[in-house]
Parts: C-alpha cells; structure tokens; sequence
C-alpha cells in the first residue's frame, strides 16, 4: 500500500463528499413518505423518550454516525469531536476504514488515544470486505480489539471499488468470509452499504449467516460512484462515473425490501437521511436505528460546538415527530399509520 496515495485519497474523500453535485439528492424516497398527523395526542411533550433497544443493549437514542474517515492526520481531530459528542449524547459511532491498521501497527496509538478521551463511547470498527477477504480473523479481531468495539462493519462498496483509480473490487468469496467471520469473531458482525442500498436478493442472502444487522446506506445522500469519477484523472473512470451517477437503491425502498424478507438482523438506515422528520419515517417503517454521515462530517468541522448543537436539533426533531404522532417510546412509531405518495 501507498500511505501517501493511501492519505490523499482519504482527504480527498472529505472535500468532494462536501460538494453538492455529489449528493444524489431525491432519490432516497424519504419525500413521498408522509406520516399521520395527530392533532389531540394523549401525552405531554416531556412524556416522550428516544430511549431504545440496538444490538441488545439499552440506548438513550436511536441514531448512529455512519462509518467516515479515518487513515490521515486531519481525521484525528474530527473523530475526537464525533466520538466525544456520540458519547455525551448517547449515538452510537462507526468509525472509519481500518485498513490502514492492518499495515500500521503504530496507528493502534491514534485508537488507543481516541478511546481515552471517550472511554464510554459505543463504537463499530470498520473494513471493507475485499480486506475482509484477505484478512486473517485474528488481525480483525485486533481492529476490534484495538477501539474496544461493540461491533464491526463490514463495507459493501461495489460502485466504488469498480470506479476508484486505486479500486480492490475484488469480493469472491465475500459470503463465505462473512459467515466464517461471524462465527469466530468476539463481536457482532454488521453489514453495511456505502450509499447504493441493498435489492432484497442480497438481504435475504445475507440471512443465517450470523450478521446482527445491515446498515442499508441507499441511494440519496452522499454517492461515492461521483466522488471517484472527480477524483480519477482516468478519462473513462469519468465517464463511466457520469453514467453511473445515480446508480443505487433508494433508502425508503432498501428499508422495504428488508422488510419484505423478515431478516434475521435488525435493520439500520441511512442515506439521505438529514432530519429528525427523515428518522421518524424510517422507524415508522421498521429501522430498529438511523444514521447520518455527510451531515456530521460538516457540522464537525465546524467544531463541537456545532456538531452537539446539530445532534441535539435532530433529536428535537424526532421528538416533535413523536408528539404529533401520539407515540412517546421510539418502538411505538412503529404503530404510526404511514402514506406513500
């Protein structure tokens, strides 16, 4: 690998995941989902609680930041804010690829440093399935080991991988590494997609293989297939990326083909997901947890200021969804009667 390549990539990554024309906006569904409105609800605002079960455990919130960044030296910083607020507010956080760990044992450190500043904060490693693949379980368990996650994602980016100059898009043999993976390994194991959703084909293959739960990740927020076309100075790497601009599967529709397979696993959404209204539809539709990850990126930045001000302003959101709704416990919104238009 070439750290340096490795770094610029990654920066990269950060700069273009800002810039509109590489969101796909409209396409996540969430705008056609219109929820029932309650004009007497029976409850008082300070009834409501965002209080409830992810993986087993008892959590103050439904939302979790999807994995990010992570590999260079400006990612420390804007971790330590995302990991300190997720612990402060109770969001659990998937942390970025851990790629870069499996060649640099001296990037345990940077982890080890995080996790001192949020010793308590719920956190989900992260690797890429082509690395998954050519990876020892006991070097995953050392990524695992090495932030104390609650779990490990592992990333689904077929788009991606095919457009990326420096592309592994190898994943023969992904499945049985999975399942050999959740068999052995000390931690949940959580699938995840990267922005083009899930076909109920791939759900229901995902089923007894001993996953706890996919992060749908559909189409609608940040597309990674335009990141890579404006980063490739490959003339048919742009044009490929262009044709595959809005290459994926809504999140609504993701949600709903999950749905459709009675999973084994919980379901998570993501993609496009900018409001607290947004997660309200999505647990109103059966996600067991919510993610944002362009959203947090930019409030991060901005400092940690912004970022809890943000966190805090969505979770409001979700509780006036709640309230007009009648629901006071995030598993009651599941009983909320939903349109399509």
């Amino acid at each position: 690998m070439n750290f340096r390549e490795f770094e610029k990539r990654k920066k990269d990554h950060i700069q273009l995941s800002l810039q509109q024309e590489n969101q796909a906006i409209g396409f996540s569904g969430l705008d056609r989902i219109y929820l029932s409105h309650e004009a007497l609800p029976n409850i008082n605002f300070s009834d409501i609680s965002l209080e409830t079960k992810i993986l087993d455990k008892k959590r103050k919130t439904p939302f979790y930041v999807g994995s990010m960044t992570a590999g260079h030296p400006e990612a420390v910083e804007v971790n330590r804010r995302i990991a300190e607020a997720c612990q402060n507010r109770g969001w659990i956080m998937g942390v970025g690829s851990q790629r870069r760990q499996l060649f640099e044992k001296d990037l345990l450190n940077e982890w080890s440093n995080l996790r001192k500043k949020a010793s308590k904060a719920s956190l989900i490693g992260n690797i890429g399935i082509s690395q998954l693949i050519r990876t020892k379980i006991a070097d995953i368990q050392r990524l695992v080991d090495s932030i104390h996650a609650e779990g490990i994602f592992i990333h689904l980016n077929s788009l991606q991988e095919s457009l990326q100059p420096e592309g592994t898009p190898q994943f023969k043999g992904g499945l049985l590494a999975i399942e050999q993976l959740c068999r052995k390994l000390e931690v949940p194991v959580l699938i995840k997609e990267t922005g083009c959703g899930f076909s109920s084909k791939t759900l229901k293959i995902l089923k007894n293989t001993g996953i706890r739960a996919v992060d749908l990740s559909g189409l609608g927020g940040t597309h990674w297939g335009r990141i890579e076309g404006g980063r490739s100075q490959e003339p048919y790497h742009v044009r490929a990326a262009k044709t595959f601009q809005d290459w994926g599967i809504g999140t609504v529709q993701s949600l709903l083909n999950g749905i459709k397979i009675k999973p084994d696993y919980e379901l998570w959404a993501s993609g496009g997901v900018r409001t607290g209204l947004d997660a309200a539809k999505l647990l109103v539709l059966g996600a067991r947890a919510v993610g944002y990850a362009q959203p947090v990126l930019k409030a991060a930045l901005e400092g940690s200021q912004s970022l809890n001000s943000w966190m805090e302003t969505i979770e409001f959101e979700l509780k006036t969804a709640m309230f007009v709704t009648g629901t006071h416990r995030v598993e009651l919104l599941r009983k909320v009667e939903a349109s399509w238009k």
